[in-house]
């Protein structure tokens, strides 16, 4: 035997091995947000992040970059449809520029009236047909997550509809969400979440809408002087992946992620409530910030203000779609009685 020979068992041996070690290698899975940690969808991810590497047995490895670390809240959907992402958890108002703008029934003003109704939506018929609908733009919608109801905020007492009369009010980008502060008699100004805090600093916009969780988190309660508890609109997330690298998973592999998500999504919602509801107190007591409940009849001038949205979109949303979530809205009243 040649020394040529003798060396050919060993290399092929150490190629074997080689091949062995790389196909071990955990599927790498880029989960990218535009919120802090510390909030309902942040430590969704996280808990995620946790169950979907347990429920793998290490075959995945989910690397979450929260904050905008990795793309901004306009940069981030293009990123996942190009497959520079791997899962995303935007506000279903980021699926209208997309050009599905059915999502956009959940920033009807007074559309949910509760928590039950909403997970109903989601989780029923309307809902999972909504997420079947972003396929065709290269995405799967795996769960609902939620941040709860949004607040009124601004430099200047928000006590009446005349109060935002000329205001610049910061909103996601959501033709709806233009409307409802049109209708308030207020300018909307669309701009990405990670930008907002310096805005409401230098008086770029005048205030904001959102739930008291990331109106602490992102310290926007430090400039700003005053908020409405208004439960007006919500905060809503799906969770998307991409769907050729969601499609071209081993079936398993599949199975426990949808296993770990459904874990993580009812992780997410059970604390998102609590999330705020503790927001809310921080906010109170840091005595930055002026805060004003809605009596009940001046909540029904703002209501009276903002339902007519509701027919003047239903040719964008659906006005099935918006008579099916009225519907729901009453077998869940009913239930409860």
């Amino acid at each position: 035997m040649n020394l040529k020979s003798k060396f050919v068992p060993a290399i092929l041996a150490a190629a074997l091995s080689l091949g062995a070690a790389h196909a071990q290698q955990p599927i790498p899975i880029k989960f990218s947000h535009v919120v802090a940690e510390n909030t309902p969808k942040g430590k969704g991810a996280l808990k995620f992040k946790e169950l979907a590497e347990q429920k793998t047995g290490g075959r995945v490895k989910v690397d979450v970059y929260p904050n905008s670390s990795l793309y901004k809240d306009r940069e981030e959907m293009e990123a996942l449809q190009i497959g520079s992402v791997h899962m995303l958890a935007p506000s279903v108002s980021k699926f209208g520029p997309l050009g599905v703008r059915q999502f956009e029934v959940f920033d009807l003003p007074y559309m949910f009236p509760d928590k039950a109704t909403l997970y109903s939506v989601m989780d029923g018929p309307i809902g999972q047909g909504l997420l079947k609908m972003l396929e065709a733009k290269g995405i799967v919608g795996l769960a609902y997550w939620d941040n709860g109801f949004k607040q009124m905020s601004a430099n200047k007492p928000l006590r009446s509809v005349e109060s935002f009369s000329g205001l610049k009010m910061r909103i996601q980008s959501s033709k709806v969400l233009e409307g409802q502060m049109k209708q308030l008699g207020a300018i909307p100004q669309s701009m990405a979440f990670s930008e907002v805090y310096t805005a409401l600093q230098q008086g770029v916009v005048d205030g904001t809408e959102n739930p008291w969780s990331n109106m602490y988190t992102q310290k926007m309660h430090e400039v700003q002087k005053h908020a409405t508890v208004s439960d007006h609109g919500l905060v809503a997330y799906a969770v998307i992946v991409n769907k050729k690298w969601w499609d071209g998973l081993p079936p398993d592999i599949h199975k426990a992620l949808q296993a770990a998500m459904a874990e993580a999504t009812k992780y997410e919602r059970d604390i998102a409530q609590k999330e705020n509801d503790d927001a809310f107190e921080k906010i109170k007591a840091a005595k930055t910030t002026e805060i004003y409940v809605l009596p009940a009849a001046e909540r029904l001038v703002w209501q009276k203000a903002m339902l007519p949205l509701h027919q003047q979109y239903e040719g964008v949303v659906g006005k099935d779609t918006i008579q099916a979530i009225y519907k729901t809205a009453q077998d869940v009243a009913k239930a409860r009685k």
